[in-house]
This record gives C-alpha cells, sequence and structure tokens, in this order.
C-alpha cells in the first residue's frame, strides 16, 4: 500500500541502475514515476506498481523530487530539454558520472530553468541500492538535501552531503573512482598468473581480500603524509617499490602474462626517485602527480 503521505518520486533512465533506484522507491512505499527511451524497460517496475510515464515532460511534472540516472550529465540535459519549462521549482538529482566541469555545467542549466538541483553518486552496485551500508554522496543545494533527506535515505543509509558546491559530488567520484581499474587490473593479472600454474582464481580471493584490507588501513597514514607533505616516515619507500619491477617482469616471463600495463606505474616511481624522494614514502608519488610530464 502507498502511504499518501509519502514524496512522489520520478525516476528517469532505467538502466540496472537507474531501475535500481526506482525499485527502492517504490518499495518504500513511494508514489514512483519512472520513464525511460526504451518503454519496455519499465514494465518490471509496473508491475511492482510504478507508474509508466508516457513523455519525459510527463514524468517531471510528477515528481516533487526528480532522479535521473543517465550515462553522462551530457545525457541528462538532453533527455530533459523537453521538459526544461516542468522543472521549475522542484528538485532535481542526476546520479551518474562525470566531470566536475559537466556537473557545474548541468547545475547552472537546472538553475537557468528555474530547478534546484543536487548532484550525486551512487558508490555501490544496483544489488546494494537500499541497504543500510550503501554510500551515496551529494553536493548542491543543502537546503534541497535537508527537504529530502530521508526520501534520499531510501537508496542506501550511509547518505552524505559533501556541500553547496555543485561539482563536489563529481570531483569525489572521480578522485575515488580512480582506485578502481588499476585495483582490477591488478586482480586480473593476479587471475592469469595463477591460472597459469593450472590453479583456480577462486583460491586467491580470500588472500585478495585481506590485502585490500591491509591497503585500506595504510589511506589515512598516507592522507595524513600528503596533507602535511612529510613523506619522511618511509615504511614504504619509492626504492622499495622501483625494486619490484624486475620481479613483475620475471613473473611476465614466468607465466607469459602481459604486464605491460605496468610500465606507466613504475615510470611514475622512477620519476619520484629521480626527484629525490627515493628514501622517503610511497604516498610522495602525490607530488610527482601534481606535475606532469608535458608532451
Amino acid at each position: 500500500m502507498i502511504a499518501r503521505n509519502l514524496t512522489p518520486v520520478s525516476v528517469i533512465g532505467l538502466g540496472s541502475m537507474g531501475a535500481a533506484l526506482a525499485g527502492a522507491f517504490v518499495k518504500a512505499g513511494h508514489p514512483t514515476t519512472v520513464w525511460n527511451r526504451t518503454a519496455a524497460k519499465a514494465v518490471p517496475l509496473v508491475a511492482m506498481g510504478a507508474r509508466h510515464a508516457e513523455s519525459v515532460d510527463d514524468a517531471v511534472t510528477a515528481g516533487r523530487l526528480v532522479i535521473t540516472c543517465l550515462t553522462t550529465f551530457e545525457d541528462t540535459r538532453l533527455a530533459l530539454s523537453p521538459a526544461g519549462a516542468s522543472l521549475r521549482g522542484r528538485a532535481l538529482v542526476t546520479l551518474n558520472s562525470g566531470s566536475p566541469a559537466g556537473a557545474r555545467e548541468t547545475a547552472a542549466w537546472a538553475l537557468g530553468h528555474g530547478a534546484r538541483f543536487l548532484a550525486g553518486a551512487v558508490k555501490n552496485v544496483p544489488s546494494a541500492v537500499g541497504a543500510a551500508d550503501t554510500l551515496l554522496y551529494y553536493s548542491g543545494d543543502r537546503a534541497v538535501f535537508e527537504e529530502f533527506e530521508a526520501v534520499l535515505r531510501v537508496l542506501g543509509g550511509d547518505t552524505v552531503h559533501l556541500g553547496d558546491e555543485a561539482d563536489l559530488a563529481a570531483l569525489y567520484e572521480m578522485a575515488v573512482g580512480a582506485m578502481l581499474l588499476p585495483a582490477l587490473v591488478g586482480f586480473f593479472q593476479g587471475a592469469a598468473a595463477v591460472q597459469a600454474r593450472g590453479l583456480e582464481v577462486g583460491t586467491m580471493v580470500g588472500f585478495a581480500g585481506t590485502w585490500l584490507d591491509m591497503i585500506k588501513s595504510l589511506l589515512p597514514i598516507y592522507a595524513r603524509e600528503i596533507d602535511s607533505g612529510d613523506y619522511s616516515d618511509a615504511a614504504s619507500s619509492v626504492n622499495l617499490f622501483l625494486a619490484g619491477e624486475s620481479h613483475d617482469e620475471d613473473l611476465a616471463k614466468e607465466t607469459n602474462v602481459d604486464t605491460a600495463w605496468l610500465a606507466p606505474l613504475y615510470g611514475l616511481v622512477r620519476r619520484a626517485a629521480e626527484a629525490g624522494y627515493g628514501d622517503q614514502s610511497i604516498s610522495a608519488l602525490t607530488e610527482v602527480l601534481r606535475n606532469p610530464v608535458r608532451q
């Protein structure tokens, strides 16, 4: 049963994440209107109790809170453009990937149409939407966040407002997300090496998880070093990491696994050593990253 006093929500964009967002609102009892360019994607949600809007303008008009979950900020603006006039007075929350510049441009576009704006990011997979420990963060109009915080918490219990600057969520989304691909490729390299010995990749999963926990425990230490600019307490030095290059080369020869993706990483470590950070903490790589080599 839908409670009449719950905030009407519209969800625009029904890919795997958008469908999960809409489903969470429906399960929580919010009157939920959905729209997607491919109308068939709305069918399972309609079966759950959502209403399918015939047009994006119809969807925007139906909700006090409008959630978009499209691929990019540009996609969001393009999808909403037929409903620009209907955005006036409504709260618009974007949950898509994109750069801080894209967030600022979309905030200006939304404000120009009279909408109140939050940019956000879901830091988990679609199946985790609605869980108590699922992290979502938002930036933009704090008044909007405070008004709809209880509604937004339907999507995840770890819900944070980063600040009034509309691009902060996109900045943190990219800053934190930068860790994903290197970590995954590292795991995939290890998986290929283990398989080269005829072993199952599943046998290394537990060890990899413990290793990631150890890395997690180091992050506050490295953050303090970077914020202070003091890299002298070198439990793991730049030179120590540089010495590992030959080990990876040996592994590549033994297992016939392609480790070429590591070359630019070791190039970065080498630049740090050449800049005088060899005996200092590996977190000193941040100093090198701040001063990229211009081609």
